[in-house]
């Protein structure tokens, strides 16, 4: 069994990537075909985390009826998270544009990791070859949506300062997710952890389809690149995985 001060350490580096990410967009131009490509990088990763390395190891030690009850709870739990942006949105609808904007996007990236932190943590009950290599997938992932959030916020005319400091917080939801999954689920039967593990890849699952590549084809137009880059991101993680032997 891990213990906690690894499980942090593994949780803390989607954040990095994000920060990363973000890091990129600020020192460097953001034109719209490069944010559109980064997105379909990052989906591509997401759909391979949960295609290669979480659905598997699910089939293997669960019922199908576990994972399918996991998964339609994800979806529902998806939904709700959804309902609480708009909420956020309507009661904020009169602040100006850049302020909406900023918090927003803090929100949906919060939320996120907060998903990133869950499935590490989770991970990390059943085996430390798991936890690293989700751990590394949501790195991936993370470091193309850590340009695009800050991009975002550049072009919303948010100020350097406060785009770095909302960057640098966005370690709180991921630490915090994952020592709550580690220590809830630690000692719990293989089922239920198998069926967490489904739940959090539902989120994950649908957040790659209905929000990065939703903001993608907002941002620019798909081209044969935006194919490539998706298709892409699923390779290059599943070399990953292979590479560690997960």
């Amino acid at each position: 069994m891990m213990d906690i001060w690894t499980v942090l350490g593994l949780a803390l580096l989607p954040a990095l990537g994000n920060f990363a990410g973000g890091l990129l967009a600020e020192f460097t131009a953001t034109p719209k075909n490069r944010l559109n490509n980064a997105l379909h990088g990052a989906a591509g990763i997401v759909i391979a985390v949960v295609a290669v390395e979480i659905m598997p190891e699910a089939l293997k030690k669960t019922s199908s009826l576990v994972i399918a009850l996991g998964f339609g709870l994800g979806g529902l739990a998806y939904l709700l998270i959804q309902g609480g942006v708009r909420k956020l949105q309507g009661r904020f609808g009169k602040q100006t544009e850049s302020n909406l904007s900023m918090w927003m996007v803090y929100v949906a990236v919060s939320v996120d990791l907060f998903s990133d932190g869950l499935l590490v943590g989770t991970g990390s009950t059943i085996s430390l070859s798991m936890a690293v290599v989700l751990a590394l997938g949501q790195v991936l992932a993370d470091g193309p949506e850590g340009y695009a959030t800050v991009a975002n916020m550049k072009a919303n005319g948010i100020p350097r300062l406060k785009r770095t400091l909302l960057s640098a917080t966005l370690v709180v939801p991921a630490l915090g997710a994952a020592a709550f999954s580690f220590y809830l689920l630690r000692d719990q039967s293989q089922t239920l952890q198998m069926g967490m593990l489904t739940f959090t890849a539902a989120i994950l699952t649908v957040a790659a389809v209905e929000d990065m590549l939703s903001e993608a084809h907002e941002s620019a137009d798909d081209t044969r690149y935006s194919v490539l880059a998706f298709t892409g991101g699923f390779v290059l993680f599943t070399l990953v995985s292979a590479g560690l032997g997960s």
